[in-house]
């Protein structure tokens, strides 16, 4: 099989504009990825299906990975006005310090798709799509017009992470109900405080059924 760079050169002499990235495995697999633009992706995506020697007609897995924002601290060389003493006189001079400073890289939700070719016998090529952000530009495009196997996955990723699959033909949720609020994969998602007792092995569980219920007990003995 190609190399992935041999497979991003040929995706932009197929698509131009691709505009794709090499996003590196530093793991002992080293199975490296294709970062793809979305407004780009289905036609790459249609590329890797059609194409001769890459044939990947097959569409293993699809998931979802949740990047929450992270704050990163770095050094920045700041040039300041310090007090010195010079040959017994004190003095206004120049000196370049380094000083931590801290900022916020953005969050984003990703997907992951893994493609083989069963006539050539090769894959998984690994590709990768990121939304803007986490809260109102989480709309990436849906493969499943390409490969009909992305369309239960998608769903699941829509369900449990939020993204929401332009062109996806049933986009609806798959584990939970319709009206369940919130994506339970998401890092910072919340369980909901509604147990309500019943028989369990879990004591984790019985425990914020029983806690919940003293709180109920309490809110409505303050309304009386």
């Amino acid at each position: 099989m190609k190399t992935v760079e041999e497979i991003k050169a040929a995706i932009e002499a197929a698509v131009p504009g691709a505009g794709v990235e090499i996003v590196q495995n530093p793991g002992p697999a080293a199975q490296h990825s294709l970062l793809l633009q979305p407004e780009h992706a289905v036609d790459v995506a249609k590329f890797l299906r059609d194409d001769a020697e890459l044939a990947l007609t097959f569409l293993s897995n699809v998931t979802g990975v949740d990047w929450p924002d992270k704050e990163i601290t770095e050094k920045v060389k700041v040039t300041k006005m310090v007090t010195k003493t010079v040959d017994g006189v004190e003095q206004q001079v120049e000196e370049t310090v380094e000083e931590p400073r801290k900022r916020v890289e953005p969050g984003y939700l990703e997907v992951v798709y893994h493609l083989y070719s069963m006539t050539k016998k090769h894959g998984p090529v690994v590709l990768r799509m990121r939304t803007k952000n986490r809260t109102d530009a989480v709309e990436l495009p849906s493969m499943t017009p390409v490969w009909r196997s992305a369309e239960f996955q998608e769903r699941e990723i829509f369900d449990l992470f939020g993204v929401v699959f332009t062109g996806h033909p049933d986009l609806r949720r798959i584990l939970m109900w319709e009206g369940f609020k919130d994506h339970p994969m998401r890092r910072d998602y919340v369980e909901p405080d509604d147990y309500d007792y019943e028989p369990t092995a879990h004591d984790a569980v019985l425990a914020k059924a029983t806690a919940h219920q003293a709180r109920i007990a309490e809110q409505k003995g303050a309304g009386q």
